[in-house]
């Protein structure tokens, strides 16, 4: 008989987590202490933007594989599986990540643990966590040893999480006996064949702040080479392409612009610092610092273009905005760029007005102090400079000659260096991009 699993958090990852292993056939049970999102999850409405998620949501809930509750007591009497997928977010005023979230689920859940079971983390921890909370199941839950804890990390990319939960290119199991191993794999079982790394506690924490570094430095390096280009006046979309083909370095990830955000790239290379340093090996992520400049340096490059196109001042100037969200595809405005950019040419005195094809709820709560258009059309409607910021295909494929029929004068900043230069530009446009020669 399958194992029944919960899922405590309905962020992000708990809900794709929870749907997905309901799709795969298990019963599943999900928990938050917030009762609006239960309600709202039970009738099938997602309070997330993920492509494909909706609809293996209402696939478990109609199939009655799935369902959401706020009971912890309910939880710890219908799992043998307990999967823990709460946020662990920058603690505010500093570098390290607040694991409150993570502290009160095993405190509240580990009490009513009276049988044999499973608690599995999956959140993105300070390595170490996972030894402490081992500790602390083992000594509040009746059940004792037989209440055991994993660590599972998540490996989800926004836009792609269906695609990544269903079909993984790795699982990481972080277990201290076989009995843990043997209950994971037979969860993962139905995924098929999939490689599979078995590894201590610490290891299985670092493997996903590890593999998010990797990615920072990655998309940091590219952007360092954008502000090398600029000054020598080369092109940094030929440089990055020259490199891709090297099969050591590969083009993914190789593209310069304005750099990360939302909520896991910037606060989990700050988390692993400040842990490294907590360890005694701060030297050995110094790097990171330069990373995370590289990243903000990028956001105030942007506003400087911007800025030359104004003609100096954004004083009287109405600049249009394309792109609210930290990426295509997602709704989430955490850390976003293109906001932090917006945000900052009006408090530099233009007139900054948003459009973004999802995010625009959220922006627009975040920052009412900006105004927002309906459409991109409307968004640069009269517009002095137009930033594309957020690289959504529906920006582009814009037609420069009907864009240019609505602005006040044809000037963009491409941020993400996804518009064809010579298009817009035969369209009567002044066109900058990031580490790209001005001709």
């Amino acid at each position: 008989m399958p194992y029944r699993l919960t899922v405590i958090g309905t962020g992000y990852l708990g809900i794709t987590h929870a749907a997905c292993m309901a799709d795969l056939g298990f019963d599943v049970l999900g928990l938050d202490v917030d009762a609006d999102k239960i309600n709202r999850l039970n009738a099938g409405e997602l309070p997330i933007h993920e492509p494909g998620l909706e609809q293996v949501l209402r696939r478990g809930l109609d199939s009655g594989r799935l369902r959401f509750t706020t009971s912890y007591e309910e939880v710890a009497a219908f799992g043998d599986v307990h999967f823990i997928c709460v946020g662990t977010p920058q603690k505010r005023g500093e570098y390290a990540a607040d694991v409150t979230y993570m502290d009160t689920a095993v405190e509240t859940l580990a009490p009513l643990l009276e049988s044999e079971c499973l608690v599995v983390g999956k959140s993105t921890v300070p390595v170490g966590t996972a030894e402490r909370l081992a500790e602390k199941l083992a000594r509040l839950a009746p059940a004792g040893g037989e209440a055991e804890l994993a660590w599972n990390p998540e490996f989800l990319r926004e836009g792609f999480a269906v695609h990544d939960t269903l079909h993984p290119d790795r699982i990481v199991f972080g277990v201290r006996s076989e009995r843990a191993e043997k209950m994971l794999r037979e969860v993962y079982e139905p995924l098929g064949e999939v490689p599979v790394v078995v590894t201590d506690f610490a290891t299985a924490e670092l493997v996903k702040t590890a593999a998010n570094a990797f990615l920072a430095t990655k998309i940091s390096f590219i952007n360092a080479m954008a502000e090398v280009c600029e000054a020598a006046h080369a092109d940094v979309e030929l440089l990055s392409e020259a490199l891709s083909y090297d099969d050591r370095i590969g083009g993914r990830y190789l593209n310069a612009g304005l750099g990360f955000g939302g909520g896991c790239l910037p606060k989990d290379i700050r988390a692993f610092m400040a842990r490294a340093g907590e360890l005694g090996a701060d030297q050995a992520l110094t790097f990171l610092r330069e990373v995370d400049a590289i990243n903000m340096r990028r956001r105030a490059r942007m506003v400087d273009l911007a800025r030359e196109l104004a003609g100096g001042s954004f004083h009287g100037c109405t600049v249009g905005v394309l792109g609210a969200a930290f990426k295509p595809n997602s709704d989430d405005i955490r850390d976003s760029p293109a906001l932090d950019v917006a945000v900052t040419i009006g408090h530099q005195g233009g007139q900054v007005s948003v459009y973004d094809p999802i995010a625009l709820d959220n922006a627009r709560k975040a920052h009412p102090e900006l105004n927002y258009g309906v459409s991109a059309i409307e968004a640069v409607r009269g517009a002095h400079v137009v930033l594309l910021l957020t690289e959504w295909q529906e920006f582009v494929q814009l037609d420069p000659v009907e864009l240019g029929a609505v602005v006040a004068t044809r000037r963009i900043v491409d941020g993400r260096n996804a518009l064809n230069a010579d298009l817009w530009r035969s369209a009567g446009w002044q066109y900058r991009a990031l580490g790209r020669p001005n001709p």
